[in-house]
């Protein structure tokens, strides 16, 4: 994954648009339990992480968005067409919120005792 900016994408809620296919979307209800409505929240988070996805091998670029959905964060993945957002899946996956924590430096490590004399 090659991570992007945050800078990049600071106004993007401002104006972005979404899309995406209602059978996919009902799948992935069914599969993942995450509705791509809600998958749009994620894009509104100020701490959302952008991934490019390059595993994907088709001439569309995809990408990842991690952010906070509720009490979760939630991956979702996408691809840009003509200025639109359009989602191509979402979920709740452990994967997802590491990458999420650690891009955000969330749980960073708790200080360790003094050792030796002073």
């Amino acid at each position: 994954m090659a991570f992007q900016s945050e800078c990049e994408y600071h106004g993007l809620m401002a104006t972005a648009k979404f899309d995406w296919d209602p059978k996919k979307n009902e799948r992935n209800q069914n599969k993942h339990g995450a509705r791509f409505a809600e998958a749009q929240i994620a894009f509104a988070d100020a701490k959302r992480v952008i991934a490019e996805d390059l595993s994907h091998s088709s001439g569309e670029k995809r990408h990842y968005c991690f952010g906070r959905v509720g009490e979760g964060v939630m991956t979702v993945r996408f691809t840009y067409r003509e200025d639109v957002i359009r989602i191509l899946g979402a979920g709740y996956w452990r994967k997802g919120k590491r990458i999420y924590e650690r891009e955000n430096q969330l749980h960073e490590r708790a200080p360790r005792k003094a050792e030796g004399r002073f």
